[in-house]
């Protein structure tokens, strides 16, 4: 009877313990993860703000002064103090900033429009602030995206793949609580980012950004060219900020290369015309030529006679020893990084160009269903055209890994050319499908990762596509934001548009999932050279109207 009684109490204590440990679990996720090692931890804000059955409302509160400053001087991307209230949560002292790269840069000299993409970081003033355990927070603005789902819908089928991707939902973003659109939320790449997925594991996370077409260039510091001083005067109410000058172009000579001089639609003699920039001529930023017996080729050379390699290290090939060699890869860090971690990244990088060893440099699974999503969603704003950015970095004990960003202009939403059609999107080859980076190739040319990489490929069309999760994530969205859009204030396309755009995204998912499971199948050529020997078997497209779901052309205009 007594041994009965204590054992009632022992079992008593650990339930309450349990309990306890469990509370904690969910008020502390960020403290106890220091027991799970590499182990990823459930956080709080994968369903307070990432259930995507029910969108979440962000009211941005905020000096109206300040928010004025802000959105004339956005290009800046200055930190701005506001207090945010997320679905009734309010948190204090949170900084904001615009983001962005082109897009920022062409609505920063648009004057019909203040629509920022914005980033909220609840730790930057206050130490250790998170909302529900997230540190950054990202609303983006669904810029030269006519259909307002593009983004979404390539996350979701990051997610369908279990591949390390941001969480997203949609955001019902308010201005002191004034309706002021519709926005696609996501998960910052950073620290909260880190926990979820890998614990307490201390990896270096880099965020590459060189604008350069393939390369040249980047930040400062990283060998590219340097920048002219532009004057963006013209645009009235729209400040600039330090070294663009007040006036016009007058005077200003274009690249070599360009063309350029009076009356020749190049910068001089006049004002900027964003409807008359230069001629990209063929140039197609989706295709590197092929060499002798279809191995790669050497790389285009861009407009001007400028080639396109050496992007600071960017566009991930190895080219020597030297940490300087990569420094456009430094000087996007996330993580406060060293010469010792920059010296492992190298390593991976060479090793991963000879091909050697590639499970110790390469995190394999998660970047074959990274290759996957990727080369379905056709991105050329990417290591898939010649621009090296729009990628996360990680590194772990000299492994690497990839993590997704930016995809607004996928399927076919960065122009490849003037002779550029929905026919080539839909089609574009599933076995050659990074023309900025040899990186991947070490991975295509491996019979193991090809096969797993293109069952990953198969999933997508099979059960992703004709499995109705497509339909079904669709479908979601549009009785979500239908309403929202069409009320929306600030949208860059009207409600029609978008209407037409979404109807066409969908059939063009389709037809893209069609080409992908010919090309698995030896139907249609899953290579650039195999489809310039035959393109009879090639998905017609002819019917899709591109540009119609939102464009922006090589020369930055949005169409």
């Amino acid at each position: 009877m007594i041994a009965h009684k204590h054992i009632t109490k022992i079992i008593a204590v650990i339930m309450v313990i349990a309990v306890i440990l469990c509370l904690l679990a969910v008020g502390f996720a960020d403290k106890l993860s220091g027991l799970l090692g590499g182990e990823g931890v459930t956080m709080e804000y994968e369903t307070k703000l990432f259930d995507t059955d029910e969108i979440i409302s962000v009211d941005i509160k905020m000096d109206e002064e300040e928010w004025s400053n802000m959105l004339q001087n956005a290009i800046s991307e200055e930190y701005y103090v506001c207090d945010v209230e997320i679905n009734g949560t309010k948190i204090s002292n949170v900084a904001i900033r615009p983001k962005g790269n082109t897009s920022l840069s062409s609505i920063a000299m648009d004057p019909d429009t203040d629509r920022i993409s914005m980033k909220l970081e609840f730790d930057h003033f206050v130490e250790g602030q998170t909302c529900f355990g997230l540190d950054k927070l990202i609303l983006n603005n669904n810029y030269a995206d006519a259909t307002n789902m593009k983004e979404a819908l390539i996350y979701d089928m990051y997610q369908f793949l279990g591949a390390e991707a941001s969480l997203y939902n949609y955001a019902e973003v308010s201005i002191n609580g004034e309706y002021w659109g519709i926005y696609l939320a996501l998960e910052g790449v950073e620290q909260s980012f880190m926990l979820r997925n890998f614990g307490t594991q201390d990896g270096e996370l880099y965020k590459p950004e060189s604008m350069e077409m393939g390369g040249d260039g980047g930040p400062s510091g990283s060998g590219g060219p340097s920048k002219p001083d532009m004057d963006f005067g013209d645009f009235e109410g729209k400040e600039m900020p330090e070294g663009f000058g007040g006036g016009d172009f007058e005077g200003m000579e274009p690249p070599e290369g360009f063309g350029g001089g009076p009356g020749s639609g190049g910068f001089p003699g006049g004002d900027f015309d964003p409807e008359n920039m230069p001629d990209m001529g063929n140039f197609n930023p989706g295709e590197r030529p092929e060499g002798e017996d279809g191995a790669p080729g050497e790389r285009p050379e861009m407009p001007g006679g400028r080639s396109s390699s050496g992007s600071g290290g960017a566009d991930l090939n190895y080219t020597d020893d030297e940490l300087d060699s990569y420094q456009t890869i430094w000087d996007g860090e996330i993580t406060g990084t060293s010469d010792a971690d920059h010296r492992r990244v190298v390593t991976a990088l060479k090793n991963v160009s000879e091909g050697n060893d590639i499970e110790k440099y390469i995190d394999v699974d998660n970047v074959l269903k990274y290759m996957a999503v990727h080369t379905f969603a056709v991105n050329m704003d990417s290591l898939s055209g010649s621009m090296a950015h729009n990628y996360y970095l990680y590194e772990y004990d000299g492994q690497l890994n990839f993590f997704p960003w930016d995809y607004n202009l996928s399927f076919g939403g960065m122009s490849r050319g003037k002779d550029a059609d929905a026919t080539e999107t839909i089609n574009d080859a599933i076995d050659t499908p990074f023309s900025g980076t040899d990186f991947f190739d070490a991975l295509l040319s491996n019979e193991e990762y090809l096969e797993r990489y293109h069952e990953y490929l198969r999933q997508l069309v099979d059960e992703y596509v004709e499995g109705g999760r497509l339909e079904e994530t669709y479908s979601r969205i549009r009785s979500q934001i239908d309403g929202l859009v069409e009320t929306d204030p600030t949208a860059f396309y009207s409600y029609d548009e978008y209407l037409n755009a979404a109807d066409i995204l969908i059939k063009t998912i389709k037809l893209r999932a069609q080409s992908v499971k010919g090309q698995l199948e030896g139907t249609i050529p899953s290579t650039d050279e195999g489809r310039k020997v035959d393109s009879s078997t090639l998905i017609d497209g002819s019917g899709i109207d591109i540009k119609a779901m939102g464009q922006m052309n090589m020369g930055g205009n949005e169409q």
